[in-house]
């Protein structure tokens, strides 16, 4: 149980500030909120949803204004809507098959992820954290994908606007994920290093 409340204490955390981020995105970088104070910024926040890369629905609600220049040419925060993966994969797909295939894997994902958390080694935290750290950001996007049907992206990081050097906006969803996947690979590399060498066979007596 102890290794669990880790789990859903990373977990909880990173979906926190996942939310709160992107309210905060929602919140400035497009006008949806305007107007609006107090908890009815909160719930415009999960129940507004901005019509305008639909184009099946006439009219639309918020419109992205211009995004923030955190660090000009380099580093700039834009509201995105991403309703598909990473890169924008299946993003093409009819909207009812889109929202069941990704609720189907998000959910899977998670799962898959319980699984591994409670078959590891209890020395094995730097795992153990970044499993979690894993979770939670999953968490974030599958909420985005239950209550709009589409994740909310704002990080634009970029080489001076350069062709080619422009990195998919993303989140802090999306990071956490990264991080997880990152700190997971550090640990295999550090745990085949410390593997003993095989020990040469001895040689067998001349008869």
């Amino acid at each position: 149980m102890k290794n669990l409340r880790l789990l859903v204490l990373v977990a909880l955390s990173t979906l926190a500030v996942d939310q709160v981020t992107k309210y905060l995105a929602v919140a400035n970088l497009t006008e949806a909120l305007d107007g609006r104070a107090g908890l009815a910024r909160v719930a415009g926040y999960f129940s507004e949803q901005n019509l305008d890369n639909h184009p099946a629905t006439e009219g639309s609600r918020y419109r992205a204004t211009r995004p923030y220049r955190f660090i000009e040419d380099y580093w700039h925060f834009r509201y995105v809507e991403n309703p598909g993966a990473a890169w924008g994969l299946f993003a093409n797909l009819p909207d009812g098959v889109r929202r069941v295939f990704f609720h189907v894997v998000s959910l899977a994902a998670l799962a898959f992820i319980f699984a591994m958390y409670v078959r590891l080694e209890p020395g094995q935290h730097l795992v153990r954290g970044a499993l979690a750290l894993v979770a939670g950001g999953a968490l974030g996007n599958f909420m985005d994908r239950l209550v709009r049907g589409y994740v909310i992206d704002f990080i634009d990081w970029h080489w001076r606007n350069q062709p080619g050097m422009r990195w998919p906006t993303f989140n802090v969803a999306d990071a956490a994920i990264c991080v997880g996947v990152a700190l997971m690979l550090v640990d295999s590399l550090r745990v085949r290093r410390t593997e003993p060498a095989a020990q040469p066979l001895a040689e067998s007596p001349n008869p």
